[in-house]
């Protein structure tokens, strides 16, 4: 009888085991920047956490970054269920979701979309347009720049070749400039043989890229508000369990708080670049007010020739 009772409990117990496997989801993700960058270790951190502390619930594994798929092609590979998850931005994913530039110029916080429902009109549209589910943002608060090797004249970029992707190319072509799209691998190379005057590019990330040592100036103020995001395929997401859901979405809640540090971050960069030899052009008055207007309506303009509808229902909630 005690045999028996002894080889029960352990049934049971094998039981229990075997059902908390299979309560286990793992999610297949890719970052589309390098792991060693500092979008990538933030993501990294994102990572470590949840699986620390979601076990027998849920756990996420980085099958790689660029090398793994191309960060244009992510957008796709969510979309199809290639991968369930993705350390990604909107920008390269604008020819499945033009909207998703509005996650670029808003000058809310994401406090402030999820309570008046820019967040999930955002999401929604991701979600019919492209069967990706936005999660949320890995940074919120940096700037975008425009750097130079050589000072504006009149405080303006008129006959500058600037680098710059679709998102920027209106802007810099509103400002009298010569947009060049030249992938980020060549960019150092393009500097140095004075391909280029400038390029657009955040706070961050330039010394990653060894930039620094082909950059003269940098100017202020800022525009735009780089964008890093979390997405999931929508099919990976409805296959969760409502208490796998719920503890995405506190770790999601988690990710966004530590965006409170980004202010810190531009600080700590600006002092970094100045003491990398990084002049600051700072632009004042009218002429500052004149280039982030620029940047915004030269953006939003690009959503709306994509699509107006959406863009009349987005831009009162993502623009002050």
């Amino acid at each position: 009888m005690q045999r028996r009772t002894l080889f029960a409990a352990g049934l049971a117990l094998a039981f229990a085991s075997l059902t908390a496997q299979a309560a286990e989801t793992t999610l297949r993700a890719v970052s589309s920047f390098g792991m060693d960058t500092f979008w990538g270790e933030r993501f990294q951190k994102f990572v470590d956490k949840v699986n620390a502390e979601g076990k027998g619930v849920l756990q996420i594994r980085v099958i790689g970054g660029p090398e793994a798929v191309p960060p244009f092609e992510v957008g796709n590979a969510l979309r199809t269920g290639v991968v369930d998850l993705a350390n990604h931005t909107g920008v390269f994913h604008a020819n499945l979701v033009p909207e998703a530039l509005a996650m670029v110029v808003t000058d809310r916080t994401m406090d402030e979309l999820r309570e008046n429902g820019g967040y999930e009109l955002l999401d929604q549209i991701h979600r019919d347009k492209a069967n990706m589910v936005w999660l949320g943002r890995v940074t919120d608060g940096l700037p975008y720049h425009s750097y130079t090797n050589k000072p504006l004249v009149d405080n303006g970029f008129k006959g500058f070749r600037m680098r710059a992707v679709p998102m920027t190319r209106g802007f810099y072509q509103a400002l009298g400039a010569s947009p060049m799209q030249i992938a980020p691998g060549e960019v150092y190379t393009a500097l140095d043989r004075s391909m280029v005057d400038g390029y657009s590019w955040p706070i961050v990330g330039v010394f990653d890229l060894g930039w620094q040592e082909k950059t003269a100036y940098r100017v202020d103020p800022g525009v735009y508000n780089v964008e890093v995001s979390l997405f999931m395929n929508q099919n990976s997401w409805k296959k969760l369990t409502d208490e796998q859901r719920t503890y995405l979405e506190s770790q999601i809640a988690w990710m966004e708080g530590e965006n409170a540090k980004d202010a810190e971050i531009n600080v700590q960069e600006r002092q970094a670049q100045a003491e990398a030899g990084i002049e600051t052009i700072t632009l004042e008055g009218e002429v500052a007010e004149n280039y982030v207007n620029t940047a915004n309506n030269a953006l939003w303009a690009d959503i709306e020739k994509a699509s107006p509808a959406n863009a009349a229902k987005l831009k009162p909630l993502f623009m002050k």
